[in-house]
């Protein structure tokens, strides 16, 4: 056996190359796709924020993981977020109307502007801003969450 060919196969297998070895301490990652649905105005942008932890949710900016803004071209939108490392997860979404990347809300703090939240909770005078624990969802392996816009407290 050629002598190079022989030194290349051992350092394949001692480093792993195409012996589907995964290196130790590396972490598998995964793809979330957030399809947004209802959204009412036809102008603005959606903004998500991915956060991975309690930490400022739903209305905080500094804490967010991660965060996106979509310029609105109809009802509903779409949003990649890749290479994410395995774990639990909460998303807040704004139609922000005016721009400015933050939810507007009137004197008594109900949101002026559309917005919505992962699982869907409700929302409402009782039940309050939603916790990041109702919020949140396991990401294991690539997949799509709905979150459906809403224009007003539930009842």
């Amino acid at each position: 056996m050629n002598k190079n060919l022989v030194c290349c196969l051992l350092l394949s297998a001692f480093f792993g190359f195409g012996f589907g070895v995964k290196a130790k301490g590396a972490e598998e990652s995964a793809n979330l796709t957030v399809a947004i649905k209802g959204i009412k105005n036809q102008k603005g942008q959606v903004c998500l924020r991915l956060y991975e932890n309690e930490r400022g949710f739903p209305l905080g900016n500094s804490s967010k993981f991660k965060s996106q803004c979509i310029k609105i071209t109809g009802n509903s939108v779409k949003q990649k977020f890749t290479g994410l490392k395995k774990g639990t997860y909460a998303i807040a979404v704004i139609d922000d109307q005016n721009n400015n990347h933050k939810l507007d809300r009137d004197f008594l703090g109900i949101p002026e502007e559309g917005f919505g939240i992962s699982n869907n909770p409700i929302v409402s005078i009782k039940t309050g801003t939603p916790k990041f624990e109702k919020a949140s969802f396991s990401l294991t392996k690539n997949q799509t969450i709905e979150i459906v816009m809403k224009y007003s407290l539930d009842p």
